[in-house]
């Protein structure tokens, strides 16, 4: 009934304008023609500025009835608005965070003596095992004295297993045995002591890898802790190294899901957490985390950069809606606009609900209180309708 009369209104009103238009046309048609084939310039620019006027009152009379047509229909009044049914569905969230690649596999070696550093056995990129020799320093004739330290051992021990085999057949004095012994265990020690002296002057791979850069030539004279002989790396474990804000200490744990994107090589993987940090750091409140993540084609390099996207909460049965249609009001209580008292697919009220939200994933975040499934939520127009309103539904999205 408000819509034929709505429509009956509008009717009317286009009726006399259009009576209005046609009448002031037929009238001013003869005149205007008769005034311009006078050529009368002052006579035109007057006549042009009469139905000017009268154009301008046209306008102001038809915003005065559309003003009162809005005013006596009722149907003019109630909002149009959309809707859609809230369900449950699969929320997971996701903490997105920054990181760098790395590798415990990566090392400047420096060596434990000082001396020349006469040979050089590797080059930069070649591949060496755990173990093997990179290179040797000279040792200050260590290698002799430690060859005549062996001859004074044998000695030693021949003079040492006589007293013993004399001092078991009850024959010497007792001194005469412990000074062989002390002897011998005095040579054996200062030769353990001189070989590990020589050792140090030979250079060995600290684990397998690849040498990826020589830094002192052959030739150079180095000292212990102060001179960089090479960089061995291995491309074989590398991880990523991030820092989490505390508050998401009971979130992230060890396995969790990780998408890792490394913007400069355009490549996005799939890993998880393999390790979660039990230190917060008090100068910025984070903990730890480390990512690890394949690197086949080697193609992934310490210190590169990476975009981290961590699963820290999942819900298969969480109820979403968008953040857009939430109002806050003066206690800071967040509501939205609900559908109640549907009179047809159409025409409903509106009910403002108070809920509480909580994490939120883009355009969307998830309500822990107040909602409940199966309910029509308004969507478009939720922040133009009140309480207890009239409203008229134009489309329900399922």
């Amino acid at each position: 009934m408000h819509l034929i009369y709505f429509k009956m209104n509008k009717i009317f009103t286009l009726i006399i304008i259009t009576i209005l238009i046609t009448s002031c046309g037929e009238k001013d048609q003869s005149t205007v023609e008769s005034i311009i084939e006078s050529k009368d310039l002052k006579s035109i620019r007057l006549k042009k500025t009469e139905l000017v006027t009268q154009q301008n009152d046209i306008k102001e009379q038809i915003k005065r009835l559309d003003i009162a047509i809005s005013q006596l229909d009722a149907v003019t009044k109630i909002p149009l608005i959309t809707t859609f049914i809230v369900k449950q569905q699969v929320f997971t969230h996701y903490l997105d965070l920054q990181g760098n690649v790395t590798t415990k596999d990566l090392l400047v070696i420096y060596p434990e003596y000082s001396g020349i550093l006469t040979n050089v056995y590797v080059r930069e990129g070649q591949w060496v095992n755990k173990g093997e020799v990179l290179g040797k320093i000279d040792d200050g004739g260590l290698s002799q004295q430690l060859a005549q330290l062996k001859i004074q051992l044998e000695l030693a021990k021949t003079t040492f297993e006589r007293q013993q085999r004399l001092w078991d057949q009850k024959i010497g004095s007792e001194m005469q045995y412990l000074q062989a012994k002390s002897n011998y265990e005095a040579q054996a020690m200062a030769i353990g002591q001189l070989e590990q002296q020589v050792s140090k002057t030979v250079i060995t791979a600290p684990f397998s890898g690849r040498i990826d850069d020589v830094m002192t030539e052959q030739g150079s004279v180095v000292l212990p802790g102060q001179t960089p002989l090479m960089r061995i790396v291995n491309l074989d474990n590398m991880y990523i190294e991030t820092d989490v804000p505390e508050k998401y200490v009971s979130n992230i744990t060890k396995n969790k899901r990780v998408e890792v994107e490394f913007p400069v090589l355009g490549k996005k993987i799939d890993s998880k957490v393999r390790q979660v940090g039990s230190y917060i750091n008090p100068n910025n409140r984070t903990f730890k985390v480390e990512v690890s993540i394949p690197n086949k084609e080697k193609s992934i390099k310490p210190n590169l950069t990476a975009k981290l996207r961590i699963n820290d909460y999942s819900n298969a049965n969480a109820l979403l809606i968008p953040q857009s249609i939430i109002s806050e009001n003066a206690i800071g209580e967040q509501y939205i606009y609900v559908i109640k008292n549907k009179i047809s697919d159409e025409d409903a009220e509106a009910e403002k609900i108070i809920i509480k939200t909580s994490l939120t994933q883009g355009d969307i975040i998830e309500v822990i209180e107040g909602l409940e499934p199966g309910m029509e939520i308004i969507m478009e127009g939720a922040r133009s309708v009140n309480d207890g309103q009239k409203v008229r539904i134009i489309n329900q999205e399922s």
